[in-house]
């Protein structure tokens, strides 16, 4: 028994009070009632959450910073990143996220390697939406961005409003290089997507893309933390925290925002889930982390297995995932199957 129990007062207490424990019922017949209180009517005290049912969950392929160094299954060759895309299409993804690799296995925007992977995927799946990065890096990928623009395989594209060091190298889209790459993006059709990495690239998309008008409703942010040079997350105290500041400085621009987290670095499966928990949704699949779950060491195996883990994710919480027609609705493109 503990010594710094006052045994004698306790015992004291029973002799003088009893043993009983009290209750008063106030709300009879009821003793708990979950949903109305005995001296109200028509109060609902425990009302559903407003979290959106459907949720979009992007799978992205490969991007442009992983190696087989990193994961030995990542998809690097334009048919590994075909096939890996394929293969997450037949388990049932609606939005596919196509970064294309050269042959030395570096991210590059060249128009035929993009055709290469998705006219035929497109070709296979006509309802999926295709999104993809276009980042034009030197000044002769800009023909190449309008190129890809008007060719029409893709419907979404970010626009990186960042300055860091991700990973051991500098990541910098100047302000007038974010602006014209926006223009040019809506001016073709596609939705412009904000990609954030840390709270002040968020502030860089208030003051240089919504502040100025330039930006079309609804705004649609992408927020990728938990990358070396990013937002850290290196325990999930951390995690909840940044995510949710990064979150609410986006509703303090604008609260009807359509909001997507990424599955990235080390924070992976938890981040996401936490994501799906704040009815946010998600992009997952092997271009964010190379880790399955935060707390080992296991690799992602391949873009199909990860979208089938996150369905059962997402159905266990009670939600379902969009297609690809209620993913454009949320971002303002229009419907491809209207009509049918």
């Amino acid at each position: 028994m503990s010594n710094k129990i006052n045994w004698a007062h306790v015992e004291k207490m029973i002799e003088q009070y009893g043993r009983e424990v009290y209750f008063r019922f106030y709300g009879l017949p009821e003793i708990c009632d979950p949903t109305n209180t005995a001296f109200a009517i028509g109060v609902d005290v425990q009302p559903p959450w407003k979290i959106p049912p459907k949720i979009a969950v992007s799978t992205a392929i490969t991007g442009a910073l992983y190696s087989k160094r990193n994961n030995p299954n990542q998809p690097v060759t334009p048919e590994e990143i075909y096939n890996s895309a394929r293969e997450a299409c037949l388990a049932g993804a609606q939005i596919v996220h196509i970064h294309v690799r050269d042959e030395n296995g570096y991210s590059v925007l060249e128009p035929d390697l993009f055709h290469r992977v998705i006219a035929p995927l497109k070709k296979e799946f006509p309802d999926v939406l295709f999104d993809g990065c276009l980042v034009p890096g030197r000044e002769e990928d800009w023909p190449k961005l309008v190129q890809m623009l008007k060719d029409g395989l893709l419907e979404v594209t970010p626009i990186n409003t960042v300055a860091t060091y991700n990973g051991d190298n500098l990541f910098c889209n100047p302000p007038h290089v974010m602006i014209e790459q926006t223009r040019i993006v809506q001016e073709h059709g596609l939705k412009a997507q904000v990609a954030v990495y840390s709270d002040g690239d968020i502030d860089n998309a208030d003051r240089y893309l919504i502040k100025t008008g330039l930006l079309e409703k609804p705004y649609h942010f992408l927020i990728l933390p938990a990358l070396p040079g990013c937002s850290p997350m290196h325990n999930p105290r951390a995690m909840v925290e940044t995510l949710m500041h990064s979150y609410n400085r986006i509703m303090d621009i604008d609260d009807t925002a359509v909001v997507m987290v990424c599955a990235a670095g080390r924070a992976s499966s938890y981040l996401a889930t936490l994501a799906v928990l704040l009815g946010l949704n998600i992009r997952i699949g092997m271009e964010d982390t190379v880790w399955k779950w935060p707390h080992r060491n296991e690799k992602l195996t391949n873009n199909a297995e990860v979208f089938k883990s996150y369905k059962q994710i997402v159905e266990l919480l009670g939600r379902e995932i969009a297609t690809a027609d209620e993913y454009r609705q949320m971002i303002g493109l229009p419907a491809k199957n209207a009509g049918k």
